[in-house]
């Protein structure tokens, strides 16, 4: 059987942006159309729309947070006073990986630039640094999740 991990690297690999690889290896178990969750989450990688803020990976597992509290809490309230200590959470353990959820920060580089581009894609960055990353964020929420 395919884990969470595995479903989200191969939607890495195939295309989708950190945030959406997260998002779409949740969908199925979270009972969300896989189309709508990547759509969600399409201006979230490269720290929200390739600005390098909040890892894509991080943002979508906020999401994957907000999705899974959903089909347990109603009311508006109840889900935020759920995810949020969720999010704080799943932050403190991303920062204990990584000490820091800034996608600029992680991949040591700039990706608005043609430089900043072609350093990361020859030093693999998407592989070695992104890749972690997704495997992380899926890590953290299946130990919050189960």
């Amino acid at each position: 059987m395919e884990t969470n991990q595995t479903k989200a690297i191969a939607a890495f690999k195939s295309g989708l942006n950190c945030a959406q690889s997260v998002v779409v290896a949740f969908a199925e178990d979270l009972n969300f159309d896989r189309n709508a969750a990547s759509n969600t989450a399409v201006g979230f990688g490269g720290g929200m729309g390739r600005l390098q803020e909040t890892c894509g990976a991080v943002t979508g597992a906020f999401m994957v947070l907000g999705m899974y509290n959903s089909a347990k809490h109603q009311d508006n309230l109840a889900l935020k006073n759920a995810t949020y200590p969720m999010i704080h959470l799943f932050d403190a353990k991303f920062k204990t990986i990584h000490q820091t959820t800034n996608c600029r920060a992680l991949l040591q580089c700039d990706l608005s630039s043609e430089d900043g581009h072609a350093f990361a894609v020859e030093n693999k960055l998407f592989e070695k640094v992104c890749e972690k990353c997704i495997a992380d964020a899926v890590g953290i929420l299946e130990e919050l999740i189960v």
